[in-house]
C-alpha cells in the first residue's frame, strides 16, 4: 500500500515572500493557513477593544500594539507565524533604533483573538496554545456571541468572564481595566 507523501512545510521567510492575493496566511507547524475576513460584529467588538488598549498603551507610553495584519514568528523548525487580532509588544522587547523587518521576532506580551461566527472552535484553541508554547505572558479570547471572554496564562487555569466582568492587563497592561460591557454593548 502507497502512502501520500507528507506535504511540503513552509518556513517564515517563504510566507513573507508570498504573493499579495489579498488573503491573510499565518503557518502553524509549517502548513500554510488561510484566514478569512471577520464579519461585522467581531470586527465592532475588535475594534472597540483596540481602540481602548491603543489610547492606554500611548497614554502609558507602554510599548507598541497593532492588528491582524501584523505576524509574529513565535517558532522555528517548523515555523510558526501568528497574527492575533490585537496585539501589544512591551517597550523594552523592541529593538532601539532599528526598524523591524519582517515578522517581529517572537510572541506579543498581549495576543487577542476575536472569535468569528465561522471559527472552529480547535482552530482557535490551536492559535491559543501557539501563543502560550511561546511564552505570550497573556492572552484574551472574546466572543462576541456568547459574550464571553476566556483569559489564558503560560501554566495557569483559563479563567472566564461574561459581559458583566472587567478585563484586567495583570503585570502586561498594568493599570489597564475594561468593563466588558463597554465592547460588547
Amino acid at each position: 500500500m502507497a502512502t501520500a507523501p507528507a506535504p511540503r512545510l513552509l518556513t517564515a521567510d517563504e510566507l513573507a515572500a508570498m504573493p499579495d492575493n489579498g488573503h491573510v496566511y499565518e503557518l502553524s507547524r509549517g502548513m500554510l493557513v488561510c484566514m478569512s475576513p471577520t464579519s461585522y460584529s467581531p470586527g465592532r467588538v475588535g475594534g472597540r477593544l483596540m481602540l481602548k488598549i491603543f489610547a492606554f498603551v500611548d497614554d502609558h507610553n507602554l510599548g507598541d500594539y497593532g492588528s491582524a495584519e501584523t505576524g509574529f514568528r513565535l517558532r522555528s523548525d517548523p515555523d510558526t507565524v501568528r497574527a492575533p487580532d490585537a496585539w501589544f509588544v512591551r517597550a523594552e522587547r523592541i529593538p532601539a533604533g532599528e526598524e523591524i523587518v519582517g515578522f517581529f521576532p517572537g510572541p506579543p506580551d498581549l495576543a487577542v483573538e476575536i472569535l468569528s461566527p465561522s471559527d472552529r472552535f480547535n482552530d482557535v484553541m490551536a492559535k491559543v496554545r501557539d501563543y502560550l508554547d511561546a511564552d505570550t505572558p497573556l492572552v484574551w479570547a472574546l466572543d462576541p456571541a456568547s459574550r464571553m471572554t476566556a483569559i489564558f496564562r503560560p501554566g495557569q487555569p483559563v479563567r472566564f468572564l461574561d459581559a458583566d466582568g472587567v478585563l484586567d492587563g495583570e503585570d502586561v497592561l498594568p493599570g489597564f481595566t475594561l468593563p466588558l460591557g463597554e465592547i460588547f454593548r
